[in-house]
């Protein structure tokens, strides 16, 4: 599963990853984010009318575009094997894909010592910027843009935290991901091109098990992997 990711490099490391051309893309300045938890609203990126990429924002947590209310049922994470079943997926999975940029998410595991949840930060070598293959929807009767990030069975060497794990979604395939045109029958295969098996693992302190991290004003940059494991 993927319930908390992080955002901390400079928005200029992130745009490298997509063809941003609208001056408000590539100007944004975002703040860094350590401890992102779902219902959060959180930059996501569609394919732009010129054939380009966008920047969206959006809830994190999918309101299909027929809801009548926001669900409470969790929809931040949506399983590949169902994706293209699951009646709250599917319509969005067919023509409203998008990429979530990140630089690392979060894991838990049972402490040892304690039985308290100790969290480990999970990134890439040399903690490049990726993205997290996801959908996106517009629901005009609340008018609520949301998104929800896909996650498949965790591989190595993720499965020694987990048994399933964001999928992130190797470069090459991203335009072929979100043109909105792309076949229906062919969107599992280009699933199956991840990079999820270049991550490596820190633990860190358990203050990141409170999501309100994010909403305090004190720099947090000691709390994940990269910069501070334990």
């Amino acid at each position: 599963m993927c319930g908390r990711y992080t955002r901390y490099l400079p928005w200029s490391e992130i745009h490298r990853l997509y063809r941003l051309t609208s001056p408000a893309d590539i100007g944004r300045n975002d703040a860094p984010r350590y401890n992102i938890a779902p219902t959060d609203e959180v930059p996501f990126i569609t394919a732009a009318d010129d054939g380009n990429h966008k920047v969206r924002t959006g809830r994190w947590w999918l309101v299909p575009f027929w809801a009548k209310e926001i669900p409470k049922a969790p929809m931040f994470n949506a399983r590949v094997e169902t994706v293209d079943t699951t009646p709250a997926f599917r319509d969005a999975f067919k023509s409203k894909r998008c990429l979530v940029p990140a630089d690392g998410f979060y894991e838990w595991t049972k402490s040892p010592a304690d039985g308290g949840k100790d969290p480990w930060h999970i990134f890439l070598p040399d903690h490049a910027p990726f993205s997290f293959a996801g959908l996106w929807a517009y629901n005009m009767t609340l008018d609520v843009t949301s998104c929800t990030i896909i996650t498949e069975p965790a591989g190595e060497p993720m499965r020694q935290l987990h048994d399933r794990q964001p999928l992130i979604l190797d470069p090459a395939y991203y335009d072929a991901w979100l043109n909105p045109e792309m076949p229906a029958g062919d969107l599992k295969e280009l699933l199956s091109h991840d990079i999820d098996d270049q991550l490596q693992f820190n633990r860190v302190g358990r203050e990141v098990n409170s999501a309100a991290i994010n909403k305090q004003p004190n720099d947090h940059s000691g709390l994940v992997g990269p910069i501070n494991p334990l």
